[in-house]
């Protein structure tokens, strides 16, 4: 553990299976009102912390805020990415279907340790989108002995042409160590089929026999989903959600409804 943890943490409600809803506990009340070490202390801790109440920060000002906490993940489009579903996109991540499990940074030299969302406008409830966390150091830890030690084995190369912000290909371990807790996490990105997505992902896992690597694959596919594992969050407007990079997966629920949700996202490094 490092010393993050000796910092306050935020009382709230305890989501199932895991994350934290906290309240502002006064009206006006925006994010810059809440220390960022106290804000990260409590997210390592609940894994993904939900505010509402709290209003959000201008890109600046949000930009200010979480550079305080330490370096900010930088691309083409600078630091904080707006995610809106488009009329025609070129990656999946902009359309209005579902976005399987990754982990961000997964094409960077670094990963984030953490990535912050403001919700700019929400969906109308029961429009789908909501984003599901899968907790994968928890998956790893009640996984049977001879499936972790296939994991242990297996490299995955991930192929992707770059109609985004990221893409090329990259050679990951199945298994990693969290720099932040020590824990063993799972890095794994969900394949994506050419016939139902846009920017299809391509994977090949080595390490382990053709069987094997099917085993693994199978196996992922089911059990990363598994309910004990995962916390879908329904957006409304004004939320701001932190979540912890290392320990978990991402994805979104494909939408059911009207598609006007629009996000920002930031990513501490």
């Amino acid at each position: 553990m490092t010393n993050q943890l000796q910092h306050a943490v935020l009382a709230g409600t305890e989501l199932s299976p895991f994350g934290r809803l906290v309240t502002a506990d006064a009206a006006g009340r925006s994010l810059a009102d809440v220390p960022v070490d106290t804000l990260l202390t409590t997210t390592l801790q609940a894994k993904v912390l939900v505010l509402r109440g709290y209003r959000a920060l201008d890109k600046a000002d949000l930009e200010s805020y979480c550079r305080a906490a330490g370096e900010l993940a930088e691309w083409e489009f600078g630091t904080i990415m707006d995610l809106v579903v488009q009329d025609d996109p070129k990656n999946y991540l902009f359309d209005s279907g579902d976005v399987p499990f990754h982990w961000d940074g997964a094409w960077s030299a670094r990963a984030p340790r953490y990535f912050l969302f403001q919700c700019i406008q929400g969906c109308e409830p029961g429009a789908g989108g909501e984003t599901v966390f899968c907790d994968s150091a928890q998956v790893y830890r009640e996984a049977p002995d001879d499936l972790r030690a296939l994991w242990a084995r297996a490299m995955v190369t991930y192929r992707t042409d770059r109609l985004a912000h990221y893409g090329g290909t990259m050679t990951h371990p199945l298994l990693a160590t969290s720099p932040v807790t020590g824990e063993t996490t799972i890095r794994y990105a969900e394949p994506l089929d050419p016939a139902i997505y846009r920017n299809p992902l391509f994977l090949t896992v080595e390490g382990l026999t053709a069987e094997e690597a099917v085993r693994v694959m199978d196996d992922l596919r089911v059990r990363l989903h598994d309910p004990r594992y995962c916390y879908h969050h329904a957006w409304a407007t004004g939320d701001i959600v932190v979540a912890e990079n290392h320990a978990l997966l991402h994805g979104r629920n494909r939408f059911t409804g009207p598609t006007a949700r629009h996000m920002q996202r930031i990513q501490i490094i």
